[in-house]
């Protein structure tokens, strides 16, 4: 068998034909929506004074990293929808791989902070301040995003080393495990790399679940810590139980999916990690927030009020 180490570009595939103009305008209008809905969140902590607390800080580097993952997606997909070669270059795919794979692991790794967050919040009241200083946010936060870039080039770095004997990925982006296939030579090194990685981040859902179990015992007597419960510990549950969802799906179908399995529902099971957490994080979490909804709806009910004084002075 030759080894080929020259691949310039890769084709993908998974593009649904038909009314192209139609899927376009489609995923145009929810990359908007997720870019208005994350800035949106996002500006109102950074300019409201009253919003920098650890809760708020965490979730605005949340959805920052969102806006990171979904630009490694979303802009190559509308090229793609339009076009009539789905090509991407070398170096593109690489590019690629380590941006969805960071935003989805910081994802993870942010979700964690959150949770220790919580946990001192509703177990620690009176030590809260004390515990949760600027010092120790800036060490999560740092942590939320440095593991994950590490995570990052560990998994990319030893893939782009791998002489390669194809050049076709059977997805509708390039993802670590899709290269790795197409590789020419044993992968048991990169096999490994990526397992330790997986058993990484499932520590990660193992910490947040331990600290759900505190929160939960810690709940059952005090109408304010179920409240508090309800309002920011729920939405950060459901995000934990996609993205878990997300990535044991992706991993199995990955390594032992078979091609009879339907296409649409492939496609929607691989991108899914990167349609619903970046709408429904700020979402959920601005309706949810009691801070945050009111920042937000302030200007909407002084344009209300005006209106309606306007209304009884021409009366």
């Amino acid at each position: 068998m030759t080894y080929s180490s020259n691949v310039t570009v890769f084709t993908l595939s998974g593009l649904t034909k038909g009314n192209k103009y139609l899927y376009f305008s489609v995923a145009l209008f929810g990359y908007l929506a997720m870019l208005l809905v994350n800035f949106t969140l996002i500006l109102t902590i950074i300019q409201d004074k009253s919003l920098h607390e650890p809760m708020y800080i965490f979730l605005c580097s949340l959805c920052m990293n969102g806006l990171f993952g979904i630009t490694g997606f979303y802009p190559k997909l509308l090229f793609d929808i339009l076009s009539e070669t789905h090509i991407i270059s070398y170096m593109g795919c690489l590019t690629q791989v380590f941006v969805i794979y960071f935003g989805f692991m910081c994802e993870f790794s942010t979700l964690t902070a959150m949770a220790y967050d919580r946990t001192v919040a509703i177990c620690q009241p009176l030590e809260y301040h004390s515990i949760m200083t600027t010092r120790t946010i800036v060490k999560l936060i740092t942590f939320s995003w440095l593991y994950p870039f590490c995570c990052g080039l560990l998994s990319v770095g030893p893939a782009g080393m791998l002489p390669l004997c194809g050049t076709h990925i059977d997805k509708l982006y390039c993802d670590n495990w899709s290269v790795v296939k197409l590789s020419c030579v044993p992968t048991t090194a990169n096999n490994v790399i990526g397992f330790i990685l997986i058993l990484s981040f499932i520590a990660h859902a193992v910490f947040i679940v331990y600290s759900y179990k505190k929160l939960i015992a810690a709940c059952r007597h005090s109408k304010d810590d179920k409240h508090k419960f309800m309002q920011t510990c729920v939405p950060h549950l459901l995000t934990l139980i996609n993205h878990s969802l997300a990535l044991l799906f992706d991993t199995m179908y990955s390594r032992y999916g078979s091609k009879d399995f339907p296409m649409s529902l492939r496609n929607f099971m691989a991108i899914e990690f990167l349609i619903i957490p970046p709408i429904f994080n700020p979402l959920i979490y601005g309706f949810k927030l009691t801070g945050i909804r009111r920042k937000i709806l302030r200007p909407c009910k002084r344009h209300k009020g005006k209106n309606q004084l306007k209304r009884k002075r021409q009366i």
